[in-house]
């Protein structure tokens, strides 16, 4: 004869977990906050599915019989997951657990997401966080198809920023570093005519800061320099300056970073009579999908370290916000 399927309930299992624990039907119905006439229509309803006992009534209290210690094993097993699941929602909706994949050009990557991700992981340990260091178009592609919850981009101009909350960042600054040793480490309001006899590595052209770079040379009625090595890997350019005389082209925060303690990499910043910035970078994340609370959490974060008044605007955007005009003259043509 085949065995009908248990049709238990939670209250049912905790009941059958507290009559073990107390092994009296009275103080596990007081502990359920039941009445014990309750409690033993209940036992004698999952007995009745069971098909058997599952207590011994003795002069002393109950205790399990063969079958009710097996039923206790599972219905502990299943009371255990019941609890995680009551945790695990508990700490994704309050943003203390989940998963995140953000994603920000060099600058901002270091300077804001480093910070934000850290204050997070302090407060949530069990966050699983993912970030991608890439240029503009890349991830608004990766934004627009979901795969990014929220970016630190510039908005292309085949992107409509109508499908964006936007909250503007800041410019970045464009620092050129060279190796220690270099000859101009030591030179003051370097010109870019001396910089142009130099080997340069840059990001691909289209990069924003490979076009302020080369701009500047243009704003002195410069040609661009001729020896210039294409990489959009830092690490390259890392290695590859550390054993020659090339200079190049970064944000001021992977600079300074490079520079300063505990890296001390080796490496300087040459002292340009002319400064070079990039356009404004956003936080950008899409409309029509809203963020989890974890990544809510991470982008406020990220986003409180601006000090920007359009916070608390972006937080209750329901909609498509109206962009900033500053958004729409300062678009970028590339990374």
């Amino acid at each position: 004869m085949p065995f009908n399927r248990l049709s238990l309930k939670p209250a049912q299992l905790r009941l059958v977990h507290q009559i073990a624990t107390h092994g009296q039907l009275q103080l596990a119905a007081e502990n359920l906050a039941m009445t014990q006439p309750a409690a033993s229509r209940m036992l004698a309803e999952v007995e009745r599915q069971v098909g058997a006992p599952l207590f011994l009534r003795l002069p002393k209290g109950m205790e399990p019989t063969e079958i009710g210690a097996t039923f206790l094993r599972r219905a502990r097993v299943i009371l255990r997951e019941m609890d995680s699941i009551a945790t695990d929602m508990r700490d994704l909706r309050g943003g203390h657990a989940g998963a995140v994949r953000v994603g920000a050009v060099t600058g901002p990557a270091v300077s804001y997401l480093v910070p934000a991700v850290r204050q997070v992981k302090l407060q949530a340990p069990d966050a699983q966080i993912s970030v991608e260091v890439l240029p503009s178009r890349e991830l608004l592609h990766q934004l627009k198809a979901g795969s990014l919850d929220f970016v630190l981009a510039r908005i292309l101009p085949e992107f409509d920023s109508r499908d964006f909350n936007i909250l503007p960042m800041r410019d970045e600054k464009v620092s050129l570093i060279a190796r220690a040793t270099h000859p101009l480490a030591r030179a003051q309001a370097i010109t870019m005519t001396e910089l142009a006899s130099y080997e340069w590595i840059m990001q691909r052209r289209g990069a924003p800061i490979r076009e302020a770079s080369l701009a500047a040379f243009s704003a002195v009625g410069l040609p661009e320099p001729r020896d210039i090595i294409d990489t959009p890997s830092i690490l390259w350019t890392i290695a590859y300056l550390a054993q020659s005389d090339a200079i190049a082209p970064v944000s001021d925060e992977v600079a300074q970073l490079l520079i300063r303690p505990p890296l001390s990499a080796g490496f300087t910043m040459l002292r340009s009579a002319n400064e070079i910035r990039v356009s404004t970078y956003y936080l950008l994340e899409l409309v029509r999908r809203p963020l989890s609370p974890l990544a809510m959490r991470l982008r406020d974060e990220v986003a409180r370290r601006t000090h920007s008044p359009m916070l608390d605007k972006l937080r209750r955007q329901p909609g498509p916000p109206a962009t900033p005009a500053h958004a729409r003259a300062g678009r970028s043509t590339g990374g």
